[in-house]
């Protein structure tokens, strides 16, 4: 996992490896002011009646020293802070970018194992916590140790009995942490799911506000959102009441050794008469003491940070080496002839765990330039069936041809141009309608661009926009109605000119009238291209080369409209419902 994470390290390498070199550094410079300190207060102590006579040249070189190291450390601190921060972020902007790059790639298949709100939560919280982690990785996690060592040598230099004062209390302070540790890392890691939830719960009512104020249920989302944000805050309360242990243990401890090493000291220099050890030797081998013990709540701390990122950057890493499940093949076909289309006993489940299979048995064959309608009841696996052909997922059994050739034997680009698809869900994105139409092809001429909403009737409603074509388009399209935002994604797949155009429920929204128009654009305009049109409305498709009937996964029927009027039960139920609801409304 961690080489995983530190391969999006990249141009940050050099930073990451000078911040510990430049900590290593103001670690020595930091372990030199109690030094100095100490030779300072002893040539105060000893020579105080000469400093006072004006004989300060040995005075004046400890205090110029002290400020140097003292200014030394804050250089080095400084810098290690700045190339720490510069390290970090920019492999939290890796990560984040390595993952957005991934998730492009990814299949349906691959989108499915993971929901939309923990990607979100994958590529914000987790990616903070890592940075964080890293960042006090390479700096603290140096810096710690060194200092716990660099001060247990210089408390031994300048006293070993009281030394082992310091020493005894670091075993002691490190179990009490480690404890600490042990009790709050599962409650942290707990967390990361009620973070998935919180996303989940705030996207779900941004995505559906209109539902929600239609029905009026604003009341149980605002509930449903602070269950998720008590939970989350809950564990975080009783996460930081262990980890809060950590400051009274190191107080306590700090008060201990600095009362043992004052006694202790104080004996020593009394019964020695300053001879074995001095008064600034006290003062200095406390303050290193004071630094060996908050060096190692650093590290416990520390410890905690990098627990918490090491199951974020589980959670990161998931996503980096998940492989897509559609790639292209080593000698991809870059040319797709013509139209075709042809199914040979294909079989299909989202899961190879599965018991029963989506699609089951399926044989059809299409020629280039067909209108093709497809229906079926809710559930039928219409969808499912057409997203076969532009691969948005792999066949399990069978094979499946476009043009005459395998489909997994094509370049993916190539194949997914060339096979146009209008979503059941129509998706538009924030910008003007050109900038929105030129998805389809981003080259495209103003020429072909009304050209192509001519032939999906969007023309009609552009042309009304006081700005025409660079009417901008809100979010999600929520500044046009839903025929509108139909037409539009129509228009869009038409300037791909593909060899096989889906429109998948496309004209649910439209009234029969522009139904009929789009349908005779097409006939008119796309005789070479396949046309395959998944519909509710026997209208719809009552012209087309060749109707579906999809049931439960299966072909039930293949004909044309007078076909399986004679000869399908669904279909003719389907016909008869239709038509006395018009003999009702008539």
């Amino acid at each position: 996992m961690i080489k995983v994470l530190l391969k999006s390290l990249r141009e940050y390498k050099k930073a990451s490896i000078l911040t510990p070199i430049l900590i290593f550094f103001e670690v020595v410079c930091e372990v030199s002011v109690p030094f100095l300190t100490q030779e300072l207060i002893n040539e105060m102590q000893n020579h105080g009646s000469d400093i006072a006579n004006g004989n300060i040249k040995n005075f004046v070189l400890i205090c110029s020293a002290l400020i140097i190291v003292a200014m030394l450390a804050l250089i080095f601190g400084f810098l290690s802070a700045k190339f720490a921060a510069e390290a970090a972020s920019g492999l939290a902007k890796n990560l984040r970018k390595d993952m957005y790059y991934k998730i492009q790639e990814f299949s349906f298949e691959n989108i499915d194992k993971f929901s939309a709100s923990s990607l979100v939560t994958r590529m914000t919280t987790d990616v903070a916590n890592v940075q964080m982690a890293y960042g006090m990785v390479i700096r603290s996690l140096v810096r710690s140790p060194l200092m716990v060592i660099f001060s247990a040598v210089m408390c031994f230099a300048i006293n070993t009995y009281l030394a082992l004062i310091y020493v005894a209390l670091i075993p002691i302070v490190a179990i009490l942490f480690a404890l600490i540790i042990k009790f709050a890392m599962p409650v942290f890691t707990k967390l990361f799911p009620k973070y998935d939830a919180l996303n989940e719960s705030v996207q779900e009512n941004i995505n559906g506000i209109r539902v929600v104020k239609n029905y009026v249920r604003e009341d149980f989302e605002i509930k449903k959102f602070n269950k998720a944000s008590s939970d989350l805050k809950n564990g975080f309360i009783k996460a930081e009441r262990i980890v809060a242990l950590q400051t009274p243990i190191l107080q306590f401890a700090i008060n201990i050794a600095v009362f043992a090493s004052s006694i202790g000291g104080a004996i020593i220099i009394t019964r020695s008469n300053g001879n074995a050890m001095e008064l600034g030797g006290l003062q200095a081998l406390i303050s290193y003491g004071i630094q060996i013990l908050m060096a190692l709540m650093f590290l416990s701390f520390i410890t905690v940070m990098i627990s918490m990122a090491y199951a974020a950057g589980k959670r990161i890493a998931e996503v980096l080496v998940e492989e897509p499940t559609i790639k292209n093949p080593e000698n991809p076909i870059y040319e797709i002839k013509d139209g075709s289309i042809e199914f040979n006993n294909v079989s299909f489940k989202y899961s190879s765990n599965a018991e029963l299979d989506v699609l089951s048995n399926i044989n059809l064959k299409i020629e280039s330039g067909m209108t093709v309608g497809i229906i079926g009841a809710t559930g039928s696996s219409k969808t499912t069936l057409v997203n076969l052909i532009s691969r948005l997922y792999d066949v399990t059994e069978g094979e499946l041809k476009v043009a005459g050739i395998n489909v997994k034997e094509y370049d993916l680009k190539t194949l997914r141009d060339q096979v146009s698809v209008v979503l059941q869900k129509n998706v538009l994105f924030s910008g003007t309608i050109i900038e929105n139409l030129r998805w389809g092809s981003k080259d495209a001429s103003i020429d072909e661009i009304k050209h192509a909403c001519k032939i999906a009737c969007a023309d009609e409603f552009i042309e009304t926009f006081p700005d025409g074509y660079d009417t901008y388009i809100e979010q999600g399209g929520t500044n046009v109605s839903g025929g509108q935002k139909q037409r539009l994604c129509i228009a869009r797949a038409l300037l791909k000119k593909p060899k096989i155009i889906i429109l998948d429920d496309s004209t649910s929204a439209v009234d029969t009238k522009t139904d009929s128009l789009i349908r005779k654009g097409f006939k008119n305009e796309l005789a070479d291209t396949t046309k395959i049109i998944i519909a509710q409305r026997l209208t719809s498709i009552e012209n087309a080369d060749l109707v579906i009937v999809m049931d439960g996964g299966t072909i039930n029927g293949i004909g044309t409209n007078e076909e399986l009027l004679k000869n399908n039960l669904i279909y003719q139920e389907v016909y008869n419902i239709q038509n006395n609801i018009k003999e009702v409304g008539a």
